[in-house]
């Protein structure tokens, strides 16, 4: 099939490069020159494990291409993807502007009946919106469909290869035919396609995301009253998920969660919400709550070495909002490390991927930045680990302590041992345990 890809962003590259590796041919426009120009030559602007093997692979066998240029990418186009940014406007509302600029693009250049699918996380209402703007522009038959995204940062690839299901909003059965067949290879295991109302796909994506963010800060509230109460949340944890009816993932207790998409979406839904007359009490609170958490770790810290942190030296593992990926939008570890610098202390920072994001867009040079894991250690007061990537979990504990002035950890994720660090002369701090 062949196929454009309105985007190279997150989703976009992610959705174009994966079409591709199904056979599909693909290509991706965007009107960044110098990121087209890049990716032409294989640099992929993200890190997203396996992407840039698989775009690299794809481009060399013809399948993918990038271009500046709409009338090229779009002409002969039986499937046209947005997937442009939808920020969040100060009000919580999605900014649709860069929707409606693709959507009349595309109806400039549509030489035959189309799917144009909407990819990009929207708002009810959003695919009215597009079918009108392409409607002014052209009198070429096309459907507008809405298909939503469920990539995991992290684990994209694995996700869009092997979806858990599909869920193709349309409400014209050609439309929901084309997409049938587009996303026929991905789902051969049995895992469903998903066929609804336009309206009820636009929403499934936000729901979806605000039910887990509510997981999410329900456990964190749940892990302060351990915190008060004596009471481990590791065991709470483990005794209501192996209920059925609840289950076990999302249920880990931390210093909140961060990204592009939760944050977004329950501010989104809330918006949504209040626009028809509802107030989304559970949502208002669950955001609420993720803001205050993420203040845990500055709380401990300030519990253990006093308000005034000047003369503090603190390491701190984990910049990314969540490991295997270099995102730092509304990542935790900004408010901890923002909070850490008010308090007057000094921070040394490593990440594995996401240091060239802070340097640039977020905490700039107004911290230290370290080469590797332990070089971060030298010297310093405690270890603060804000994001639980792999190559922290089980580091050798006698060289970290031998690294620091003073054995004392806050434990932002709960990956580490209490008993066994205690044994070692660690002080050692959990979030609910």
């Amino acid at each position: 099939m062949r196929i454009a890809v309105v985007g190279t962003g997150y989703v976009g590259l992610v959705a174009g490069t994966c079409f591709a590796e199904s056979g599909n041919n693909v290509v991706c426009i965007d009107i960044d020159k110098a990121k087209v120009e890049g990716l032409k030559k294989g640099v992929v602007p993200i890190y997203e494990p396996g992407l840039e093997e698989l775009l690299k692979r794809n481009v060399h066998d013809g399948r993918l291409s990038f271009t500046t240029d709409f009338k090229e990418g779009i002409a002969r186009a039986q499937v046209v993807f947005i997937a442009v940014g939808t920020p969040p406007g100060e009000d919580g509302s999605a900014d649709l502007k860069y929707v409606l600029s693709a959507a009349r693009s595309i109806g400039d250049h549509l030489t035959g009946y189309t799917v144009v699918v909407d990819k990009s996380t929207v708002p009810v209402g959003t695919a009215a919106k597009v079918a009108a703007a392409i409607r002014e522009r052209t009198r070429v038959e096309f459907d507008v469909v809405s298909n939503p995204e469920f990539l995991k940062e992290g684990a994209a690839i694995d996700d869009f290869l092997k979806p858990d299901r599909v869920v193709i909003g349309a409400n014209s059965k050609r439309a929901a035919e084309v997409m049938d067949e587009l996303y026929a290879p991905f789902v051969r295991t049995g895992n469903p396609i998903i066929q609804m109302d336009i309206a009820s796909a636009e929403l499934t994506k936000y729901a979806a995301n605000a039910m887990l963010a509510t997981r999410i800060s329900f456990m964190n509230e749940i892990a302060n009253i351990c915190t008060r109460v004596g009471a481990n949340i590791d065991a709470v944890r483990k005794g209501i998920g192996s209920d059925a009816r609840i289950g076990s993932r999302f249920l880990f207790a931390g210093v909140g969660y961060g990204g592009s998409c939760f944050p977004k979406d329950v501010q989104a839904v809330v918006r949504t919400a209040g626009e028809h007359g509802y107030d989304f009490k559970i949502l208002k609170a669950v955001e609420a709550v993720n803001e205050l958490q993420k203040k845990v770790l500055i709380d401990m810290v300030q519990k253990h070495f006093g308000r005034d942190l000047k003369g503090k030296r603190l390491a701190v593992w984990g910049l990314s909002f969540k490991p295997n990926t270099d995102d730092m939008r509304e990542a935790p570890a900004i408010v901890v490390i923002e909070g850490l610098l008010a308090a007057g202390a000094q921070v040394v920072a490593y990440d594995p991927e996401a240091m060239h994001e802070s340097k640039k867009r977020y905490l700039g040079e107004r911290i230290e930045y370290a080469e590797v894991p332990m070089a971060a250690l030298e010297g310093a007061d405690a270890l603060v680990l804000v994001t639980e990537w792999n190559e922290f979990r089980r580091p050798d504990f006698e060289a970290v302590k031998a690294a620091l002035k003073t054995p004392v950890i806050f434990d932002g994720r709960n990956v580490y041992p209490r008993a066994t660090l205690e044994k070692l002369g660690f002080t050692y701090y959990g979030v609910g345990c």
